[in-house]
């Protein structure tokens, strides 16, 4: 049953994403920014109501008191794709930063530019930090939140921590709060591989840390 679950879920995911890429493709670009990411909104709650139903993997959030309506660096745990579109629909107008090499992906890319996702370099060293800092000023100064993997790339469960220096950069210059997320996601939907495992993923939004400490 689990086999089934997962492939059906597999096949229903990419074919509501490719669905989605190309209808909404005639308007997307003459939308706002902001009207362009309630598109993606609705992208995010419906693979995440499908990984419900079709994978009877449910999502238990906590902690949602803890995320500020206005800027913010939100912090999260990356142990699988689940955590790149389930914490959209939680965040009021948020921006992932998301390697570069996706801006060159078919429709998609162009439509994360749209959308203002941050993107980096993760060869780019020096080069790439500063330009990270420059296009997370961009974003924050528009009220957004920003989505940011601390490890830099998805790790498993028990993993122990490897965390990168982009977060501590932004922290520094960005000053505004850091809410950190914990998650299980790695546990039900593991990397690389197709099974989807049922039951309760929890995510929980810690109290944010301010800036400047």
């Amino acid at each position: 049953m689990i086999v089934v679950r997962s492939l059906l879920f597999n096949l229903l995911f990419y074919l509501v994403t490719a669905v989605m890429l190309v209808a909404t493709l005639p308007i997307f670009f003459f939308l706002s920014q902001e009207n362009a990411m309630r598109v993606v909104r609705v992208w995010s709650a419906t693979c995440v109501w499908l990984y419900r139903w079709v994978a009877a993997t449910s999502l238990e959030v906590r902690g949602t008191e803890n995320i500020p309506q206005g800027a913010a660096l939100v912090a999260s745990k990356h142990q699988s794709s689940f955590e790149t579109f389930a914490l959209i629909p939680l965040l009021r107008n948020p921006t992932i930063v998301m390697k570069r090499v996706i801006r060159w992906f078919p429709i998609f890319g162009p439509y994360t530019i749209k959308t203002g996702m941050i993107h980096v370099d993760r060869d780019g060293k020096t080069a790439a930090l500063r330009a990270l800092s420059e296009r997370a000023r961009e974003e924050i100064a528009k009220g957004r939140q920003i989505i940011i993997f601390p490890e830099g790339t998805r790790r498993p469960p028990g993993a122990p921590p490897a965390y990168q220096t982009g977060i501590a950069l932004l922290y520094r210059t960005l000053n505004v709060p850091v809410v950190p997320v914990a998650g299980i996601a790695g546990g039900y939907w593991p990397s690389r591989i197709f099974l989807r495992y049922p039951g309760t993923i929890v995510m929980e939004c810690l109290p944010p840390v301010p800036p400047g400490l």
